[in-house]
């Protein structure tokens, strides 16, 4: 790429090393910006959870260099097979092939390897990366930032990215009265476990409550339900496994034995989901928040991490074909904020369909809507 980028952005802080803030940090890194990433966490890494990669996310993490990696580390496939709870097929939806004729559309990775062929591509392309540290106050005069952090040192950039997540620390910083994340209805759960050798893509159950799995490597997959708790809940280790198996009793069938495969052992995560979406600009001057710091979604499309993917690539492109850094910004805007808007509004309303009780007939159209909605480009 070879434009107006350098004009603009010759230095760029990345608040956040999710995947977002990688995934700018790449990106604006391969263009020739001298790039700093700053996350809180000292033992930087990433929770031990799967991501299930939609078509979205899968044709953004291939775009931005990663396709070799997924087919070799992940598991990539063509779609996913509908059932009922004991088992019997609805439906076999096949995913499109949006990034190439070669690469199934999409699939699952654990977060761990996805972390680490990020951070694989940030070190060789020079990125400095500090653990342990992040941004406690920022300064602005239209041309640069000047960045204070909690190791008592300073920073002055053309650009500082705010993707530190859900509860964005930057999001307060320069947006104190933009909304907060709210409680959404349900709790998604997790489990991993080794993948049964005769399946090879994605499989979902419908029943009382929706129960998917996806394959993640070669040999292993892990389970995702959503469970619909009015109250925001909180729960402890030892109620995971019998409360787990508990919202797996209406299912019978395949999904049966593997429920009754599951012991202490099994890994399992159970996570409240909120939302939110910031309805107008996501920058204030040269402080700009991407992916779930403008925009978290729950999980009913998948899109989360694609989404902040396509955020910093978006953001590169609009920046490098822009007379000025505002025009930029205002370009990027333009393309995201929609997509933002289509992605999480439809989320939130396929958990509210499940919540209600809705049948297939109300949920497979909006969900159908959805797929071929984010499958255009981006």
């Amino acid at each position: 790429m070879s434009g107006n980028l350098s004009k603009h952005v010759k230095t760029a802080l990345i608040v956040g090393g999710g995947v977002g803030g990688p995934a700018a940090a790449i990106r604006l890194a391969e263009n020739g910006v001298t790039v700093d990433l700053v996350d809180i966490e000292e033992n930087w890494g990433a929770a031990g959870t799967g991501v299930t990669l939609s078509s979205l996310t899968c044709r953004a993490l291939c775009d931005l260099g990663f396709a070799d990696d997924l087919i070799e580390k992940g598991h990539l496939h063509d779609g996913l097979t509908m059932c009922d709870p004991v088992g019997n097929v609805i439906d076999d939806i096949e995913a499109p092939r949006l990034y190439s004729p070669d690469v199934p559309g999409e699939g699952g990775v654990m977060r761990p390897v996805l972390h680490d062929m990020m951070v694989n591509r940030m070190r060789d392309l020079g990125v400095t990366i500090r653990t342990g540290t992040t941004v406690t106050a920022l300064e602005q005069d239209g041309l640069a930032v000047t960045a204070r952090f909690t190791d008592g040192t300073t920073g002055t950039y053309d650009l500082v990215i705010g993707a530190d997540g859900l509860f964005s620390k930057v999001r307060e910083m320069v947006m104190p009265d933009a909304p907060k994340p709210e409680y959404t209805g349900q709790v998604c759960w997790r489990a991993q476990m080794t993948l049964p050798q005769h399946w090879e893509k994605a499989k979902m159950f419908m029943g009382p409550v929706k129960v998917g799995f996806t394959p993640y490597a070669k040999d292993r997959m892990y389970l995702f339900l959503l469970e619909n708790v009015k109250e925001k809940p909180f729960y402890k280790e030892e109620e995971l496994l019998p409360k787990l198996r508990q919202l797996l009793m209406p299912f019978g069938g395949e999904l049966a034995g593997i429920r009754d495969e599951m012991d202490e052992d099994t890994p399992i995560l159970a996570r409240p989901l909120e939302s939110i979406l910031i309805d107008g600009p996501w920058n204030v001057g040269r402080v700009l928040l991407i992916g779930d710091a403008a925009h978290a979604t729950t999980p009913h499309l998948a899109s989360g991490a694609g989404m902040a993917v396509e955020d910093a690539i978006v953001l590169v492109e609009e920046l490098d074909k822009a007379d000025t850094f505002e025009g930029g910004i205002d370009a990027f805007m333009a393309r995201r904020l929609p997509r933002g808007k289509l992605v999480v509004g439809n989320s939130l309303k396929l958990g509210e369909l499940e919540q209600e009780g809705a049948g297939m007939d109300k949920i497979g159209p909006l969900m159908g809507q959805s797929l071929a909605a984010i499958a255009q480009p981006y």
